[in-house]
Order: structure tokens, then C-alpha cells, then sequence
């Protein structure tokens, strides 16, 4: 009669989440990219199927701008939300939100700060509710977004800023164009400055 190993002996041959992490972390950039983008730790440790059609995630939508809480500090004046795009930035079948935001003041030209929002763990609870993962501009940079998109997993917008102090809010007298792409685990930024020329 055959003899058949006792329960502890497999014990070893389980798969545990510490494995599927060195799994993730041997295979590069764009898997920690999907890690990043996708802050599902269920999903994360649980047993997926060899890459093909049936293991791509569900079609889900890109993640509500209305609905976030943005870090922004607006001193008690409500958060606005100027402009937002959507597409996949890590290439993991699931759209993520990239939003412009600025403190709604009534009167000036507030700073712009440019977020990238992903859903919250696809739970019963908060499956659709969006969180900032990525802070791509600062309204500490003193810019204004215009021409916000997302095309082939980058985002691009355009950039107004200010020469000095004494240029007036609403007169922005400078231009860049600017890229994130999610390369290597963050987000490379890329500027084409336009110092030379006045809006």
C-alpha cells in the first residue's frame, strides 16, 4: 500500500505571500508598477492564473474625481476640481484618474496641484472608492494646468507660471509642457521649458 506523507510534510509546498512578493519583486519594474497602482493586498496574495485572457481584471471604471480627498490645504475654502483624464498609466487593464485641482477661492488665480487617483480594495464597502497614490505637482509650484490628458500610459499637460513676484495672478507670462510616465517603480517626470516666450 502506498504510503501517503503526513499533513505537516506539505506544509512547505504551500503558497504564502511572502513567496508571491520575491516572485513580484524578480520580475521588475512593471510588475512593481501594477503593485503601486493596484494597493490591493487580498488580491495581492492570493494564487493568480498564468498570464492570458482570463486572468486580465475585470473592466472596471476609472476612479471618480468628485469623490477623492485630495491633500491639499485650502485653509477651510472648498477643493475644486479644474480638469481630470483617464486612461491605464502601468498597463494593468484598470483606468486610473489623473485630476487638477486648486483651492476655490473667489477671486486670484489659485495654484493648481495635479493628483493620480486609483480605486480603493475592491471590497463590499469602498470598491469604487478612489485614493490618491501619486502627487505629480505641487501647488507649491505656483502653476497652472491647462490641456490635462493621458495617451499611451503617460500624462501630459501644460504648464502657465510666472516670470517674478510682480506678474499679476491672472496674467501668467510663462509656458512648459509637461510628461509623467511610470517607469521604474515612480513617476519620471519631463519638461520642455518655454521660459524664452510670454502666453
Amino acid at each position: 500500500m502506498p504510503h501517503t506523507p503526513a499533513a505537516p510534510d506539505q506544509a512547505h509546498t504551500r503558497t504564502r505571500p511572502v513567496h508571491w512578493t520575491a516572485t513580484a519583486v524578480a520580475l521588475g519594474a512593471v510588475v512593481a508598477a501594477a503593485a503601486f497602482l493596484q494597493p490591493d493586498p487580498a488580491e495581492a496574495s492570493a494564487p493568480r492564473a498564468v498570464a492570458g485572457p482570463e486572468a486580465r481584471p475585470a473592466t472596471v471604471a476609472a476612479p471618480d474625481p468628485a469623490a477623492a480627498t485630495y491633500p491639499l490645504d485650502c485653509h477651510g475654502v472648498p477643493q475644486r476640481v479644474v480638469a481630470s483624464a483617464q486612461g491605464d498609466l502601468d498597463g494593468d487593464g484598470r483606468p486610473e484618474t489623473v485630476a487638477a485641482v486648486r483651492c476655490d477661492a473667489g477671486s486670484g488665480t489659485p495654484p493648481h496641484a495635479v493628483y493620480v487617483l486609483t480605486t480603493a480594495p475592491a471590497d463590499s464597502t469602498a470598491a469604487t472608492t478612489p485614493r490618491v497614490v501619486a502627487t505629480l505637482l505641487e501647488a507649491g509650484a505656483r502653476k497652472t494646468v491647462t490641456d490635462l490628458a493621458v495617451r499611451d500610459h503617460t500624462v501630459t499637460a501644460t504648464l502657465l507660471g510666472y516670470s517674478s513676484p510682480e506678474i499679476p495672478r491672472y496674467a501668467p507670462d510663462l509656458k512648459q509642457q509637461a510628461k509623467w510616465r511610470w517607469t521604474g517603480g515612480k513617476f519620471s517626470q519631463e519638461l520642455t521649458d518655454s521660459a524664452a516666450k510670454r502666453v
